[in-house]
């Protein structure tokens, strides 16, 4: 029998599907605690028992929010490691860094959600699993960092960790940075883009050079 979550999936027009995208916007925005399901049911204008009904309690909505964000995360990092392959590593890092600029400043819930988990300590039970170590794993192969997924170097897991959470920053950070540069928002995504591109490409490249 199809999860909830694959039965939202499967009809993106369905009440479920509603509510998990409600929740998703909503617990981006405020965090698992401070996030109500009758936010969530108001949010989506209908009242409470309608959402227990489709999702049960505020946890396993919650689960199912995490793991649609991390299945879409996955599919991201393997376009991108189609999209890269074969090619110099400057030239996969510059498609690296526009493809996954592109989608998460286009899904701001997912980098807040990621930070949320990072910094805000709960007792309900639930951990932001993200399959962070295995996506690190996987750009570290994407960028030619290494050969195999099971001997990845401290250093490497480090250089993308800095690189993944710097674009985190940008992007949930964007209505603190943007007015210090008196940008617009499609100008203030280019200027994200320039500037890592300007940090970490040479260093990437450098490092490469040098082994």
């Amino acid at each position: 029998m199809p999860s909830r979550l694959e039965r939202a999936r499967q009809n993106p027009n369905s009440m479920k599907a509603k509510i998990l995208a409600s929740a998703r916007r909503l617990f981006g925005e405020y965090g698992y605690r401070d996030t109500t399901t009758r936010m969530i049911a108001a949010d989506v204008g209908i009242d409470i028992s309608t959402l227990y009904y489709h999702w049960g309690e505020k946890q396993d909505l919650y689960e199912a929010v995490i793991m649609e964000v991390s299945g879409q995360i996955q599919q991201k990092l393997n376009e991108v490691e189609k999209n890269v392959s074969g090619r110099s590593l400057t030239t996969r890092l510059e498609i690296a860094i526009d493809m996954m600029c592109d989608f998460l400043f286009s899904h701001p819930e997912v980098p807040n959600l990621i930070l949320f988990g990072y910094f805000n300590k709960s007792q309900h039970g639930v951990t932001l699993d993200l399959k962070m170590s295995e996506h690190i794993a996987n750009i570290a192969i994407a960028m030619g960092l290494a050969k195999d997924k099971n001997q990845i170097s401290i250093q490497a897991r480090a250089r993308i960790l800095a690189v993944w959470n710097t674009v985190l920053n940008f992007i949930s950070g964007e209505n603190f940075f943007r007015p210090m540069l008196e940008t617009d928002h499609e100008n203030y995504i280019q200027v994200v883009k320039e500037t890592l591109k300007f940090i970490l490409v040479p260093a990437f490249t450098a490092e490469g050079q040098s082994r």
